[in-house]
């Protein structure tokens, strides 16, 4: 009660912190990262590995069951499902329901027995498991940028990859996944007849290639007080090069082959998985999921800034950008209609209390509601919360809690005032 009767009597502290608190409300309103659903961990990890040209039971024996061995060292996992096919191994891990902080330190426990076991057991040709956490951020993309071209050529893919590695630049984007794009790949067509005139097979041609082809680890190096890797790339884009490539047959290491005298050498690309067209065109689709607490509105701003800057540079070559799938469409209608119904309700408010209780009591608490709200954007803006649908659904429903509290309090002291009682005595009591 003493509390209260300084707070009461202190008039210039109360005036500088309800200024200070509806100031720093607005602030953090404006500031507040907008987004359609709050950020949520759903605790799932999705880990996948690719072993090209590995069978479905080649890639279940040398990749999945080492990693699921690699992932029992980890605590607090709900289960475990993996799904295997031809060349990729995909594993799915569910955490219990535990908090941040625990479930970060999961996940490096995690990461840590994944590279363990990828350096120690799995095959050289293997690629690094790629760990994806699941939320509401990167478990659904923010944007779709479409790249079309006139023809399915390697010119659509090159400017596609360019264009990638630019949104993966923009600030805000966590990754960006892409479907139709299709590698470059060398491609060895050998001659039957002239491989068995020379007594090779394939197979040897295919072992000969592996063996020389690869990046191989060549240790280690003392540069000044530094210890530099080693490592020798062995691959090649020219294809004058591969086909150039000396075969040794058999036993006999002097004799050497030519491999353009028994196959073709050209450029092909990867066989598609996949196919994307758009409006009719050749198109590459590129997925956009954001960063958590990324503010989603700015960030597809900035894609179609970027968007409208290279359809400018591209202008004429045949190739056109688009965001075909914008996420924030429905986010910006849904904060919209519950911006509209929070200032209809405090509108309402106020004319109904200002008809029926008079201004002065109107006044009071229309000032208590925008104190109430203020305070809250701030302290979410404090604690890292978003802007999103549940915080704005949230303070609609609360106006009618904050009215029926705000009109009790005030009438509740003018009914003392009115039989005599101080404004003070009557504030407090």
């Amino acid at each position: 009660m003493r509390l209260v009767r300084r707070l009461l009597t202190n008039h210039p502290l109360v005036n500088i912190l309800f200024g200070v608190v509806l100031v720093m409300g607005f602030l953090a309103y404006q500031s507040m990262p907008r987004e359609q659903d709050p950020e949520i961990n759903f605790n799932w990890v999705n880990i996948t590995t690719v072993l090209a040209g590995a069978s479905a039971a080649d890639v279940e024996e040398l990749v999945t069951s080492p990693l699921e061995d690699a992932i029992r060292n980890v605590q607090d996992i709900k289960f475990v499902s993996s799904n295997t096919r031809e060349g990729v191994s995909n594993i799915l891990v569910r955490f219990r329901e535990i908090s941040p902080r625990i479930f970060d330190k999961r996940i490096n426990d995690l990461r840590r027995e994944l590279q363990t076991k990828a350096n120690d057991e799995l095959p050289d040709e293997a690629e690094e498991p790629v760990i994806v956490e699941f939320t509401t951020s990167n478990g659904f993309p923010t944007a779709l940028v479409v790249v079309a071209g006139q023809a399915d050529d390697e010119k659509l893919r090159e400017e596609a990859r360019l264009v990638k590695e630019d949104l993966e630049r923009i600030s805000g984007v966590d990754r960006v996944q892409s479907f139709g794009l299709h590698d470059p790949e060398l491609h060895v067509s050998f001659d039957p007849a002239a491989l068995a005139a020379r007594g090779l097979t394939a197979l040897d041609v295919a072992d000969s290639l592996g063996r020389a082809f690869k990046d191989t680890f060549a240790g280690k190096a003392d540069v000044a007080d530094e210890e530099w890797l080693i490592r020798v790339e062995g691959t090649t884009a020219d294809p004058e090069e591969l086909a150039a490539f000396q075969l040794a047959p058999g036993l006999d290491r002097k004799r050497r082959i030519a491999l353009d005298s028994v196959a073709t050498v050209q450029r092909a690309r990867e066989e598609p998985a996949q196919l994307v067209s758009f409006n009719g065109r050749p198109a590459v689709s590129l997925s956009v999921t954001k960063i958590g607490y990324t503010n989603t509105l700015d960030l597809v701003d900035r894609l179609n800034a970027y968007i409208v800057e290279r359809n400018e540079t591209l202008a004429g070559s045949g190739i056109d950008l688009f965001l075909a799938d914008d996420q924030t469409v429905q986010t910006r209608e849904a904060i919209s209609i519950m911006q509209r119904n929070a200032m209809l309700g405090l509108f309402l408010v106020l004319c109904v209390c200002w008809l029926f209780l008079g201004w002065r009591i109107a006044t009071m608490v229309t000032l208590g509601i925008a104190f109430s709200i203020a305070g809250t954007l701030w302290v979410l803006s404090v604690t890292g919360n978003t802007l999103n649908v549940s915080v704005l659904l949230g303070i609609v429903i609360v106006l009618g809690m904050l009215v029926d509290d705000a009109v009790v309090v005030v009438e509740a002291v003018y009914y003392r005032m009115q039989r005599g009682a101080a404004g003070l005595e009557a504030a407090i009591d």
